[in-house]
């Protein structure tokens, strides 16, 4: 490590690359998403959402289990986080976080076409099901 630059004449820390000159900062690559990725993930997203909310129906015409509600929902976050990442390869980042919340929620309206009723234990479970969605894009 030799003598600054002409550039940083003025970093003080130049022996252990302090001034932001000197550390060259890049973002980590599993947080660079391009916009191909986006589109990726956003394609992805719905179309599992879309099968994940009619699952979802056909399980509660089924069994009618409020609490089912609860683990079908975490299951469906888990899988759209888990699907997002494997189709971006393993990027993460906010914007892959909303593009999951939001699959989540698509995933409920498809829910909501074929069983036209809810309660608070299905909300709680959406609300559960973006969650765990996003900790999985974390």
């Amino acid at each position: 490590m030799g003598a600054p630059s002409v550039r940083n004449v003025w970093c003080r820390r130049w022996w252990d690359h302090a001034c932001l000159d000197c550390a060259n900062l890049k973002r980590l690559p599993t947080y660079e998403v391009s916009p191909r990725q986006y589109l990726i993930a956003v394609g992805v997203g719905v179309g599992v959402a879309t099968a994940a909310g009619f699952v979802w129906a056909l399980i509660w015409n089924a069994i009618h289990f409020l609490l089912l509600s609860l683990l079908i929902a975490a299951g469906i976050g888990y899988a759209i986080g888990e699907v997002i990442s494997l189709s971006t390869n393993r990027k993460r980042g906010p914007g892959l976080q909303v593009i999951a919340g939001i699959s989540v929620v698509v995933s409920f309206a498809v829910y909501y076409l074929f069983v036209p009723w809810f309660s608070f234990y299905t909300i709680i479970g959406l609300a559960l099901g973006i969650l765990v969605a996003i900790a999985r894009l974390r």
